[in-house]
């Protein structure tokens, strides 16, 4: 009896600890899941799965990243953010060094900055279209020579058959979204625009400084479609832009390359404001146009940009570089 007795307790030991460990697995697994949705809320990139890095740069400190985030296509690009001024002392005496290599009066240091100094931003794109992943994509670029008939008969029909989605531009038109970085607006609906800093710019420096005015008018495509009519427009955009970046930044006239591209990145007319000494990305002569010289260009022939040749650059992937191919261009 006593022991069958002993085995019944057994028996209800087990049972009790059985109880009470599918209890710890149920509590562990809930608070894992709790921790998830924690990570996940305090970094969106949580889970990311790379796929592939599509470009990255030693020289310029970036890199940019195909995957899928929460089972959606996503791009991710990371930049190194520059060294600031203001942040030297306290790099200088809040930094961890380990010793590289010392000869005679040289020495090389690997140097831990504080945690806030080490900075990296990062740009999400997602949900990614395949012609996000292919824009970032490393490629081999041509010179591609447009004749104001050739935009007509190529590039224009390439233009409108595409679906070059614009609705961030307008979400920021409509103050839908990123209000709170507009610099500077003039409402005005024929030479009215808005003043933005690019989303390449940290704003933390004004080495890089880059703005964007943004018109609000959504009947200019590109640089093709202006003459003299639009010279209002321009020369409003380069004065109270100018004006703008003084009071705000304390950068001078002088101080500030503003230009247009043709090919632009996307098809709603907009004016680039960067710093002189900035080597932007697409600021090179093959790709960028100076509103001055736009401006003198239309005084002195109201349809210059429509029959004037252009060239721009096209990576070998891009559709429109296919079609000038295919037309004998190339």
């Amino acid at each position: 009896m006593a022991e069958t007795g002993k085995r019944e307790v057994d028996f209800a030991d087990r049972n009790e600890t059985d109880a009470a460990k599918a209890k710890r697995l149920k509590n562990e697994a809930n608070s894992d899941e709790e921790n998830r949705d924690q990570s996940a809320s305090a970094n969106p990139l949580f889970g990311f799965k790379t796929t592939t890095v599509l470009r990255d740069s030693a020289r310029e400190k970036n890199m940019f990243i195909h995957g899928k985030l929460n089972d959606q296509e996503a791009v991710i690009i990371l930049e190194k953010t520059p060294i600031r001024e203001d942040t030297l002392l306290e790099i200088f005496n809040g930094s961890r060094l380990k010793l590289d290599m010392r000869n005679d009066i040289y020495s090389t240091y690997q140097l831990q900055p504080p945690a806030h100094l080490n900075e990296i931003k990062t740009t999400v794109v997602c949900p990614a279209t395949e012609k996000h992943v292919k824009k970032y994509l490393r490629q081999e670029t041509y010179l591609v020579q447009e004749s104001g008939e050739d935009y007509r008969s190529i590039t224009l029909p390439y233009i409108q058959s595409q679906s070059f989605s614009v609705q961030w531009v307008y979400n920021i038109l409509e103050k839908k979204a990123e209000a709170e970085r507009i610099v500077y607006e003039d409402p005005d609906q024929d030479v009215g625009f808005v003043l933005l800093p690019d989303f390449k710019w940290d704003q933390k420096q004004l080495d890089d400084l880059h703005l964007i005015a943004i018109v609000h008018r959504r009947d200019i495509k590109s640089l093709r479609d202006l003459t003299a009519l639009h010279l209002p427009l321009l020369t409003n955009i380069r004065k109270k832009g100018e004006e703008s970046i003084l009071k705000r930044y304390g950068v001078a006239v002088s101080k500030l390359r503003v230009y247009l591209h043709y090919q632009p990145s996307y098809y709603h007319f907009h004016i680039h404001f960067t710093a002189l000494s900035y080597e932007a990305p697409g600021c090179g002569v093959e790709h960028a146009h100076l509103l001055s010289d736009v401006i003198q260009n239309l005084q002195a022939d109201s349809q210059y940009y429509h029959s004037r040749s252009l060239s721009f650059p096209l990576r070998a992937d891009q559709g429109l570089l296919s079609k000038f191919k295919d037309a004998g261009k190339l």
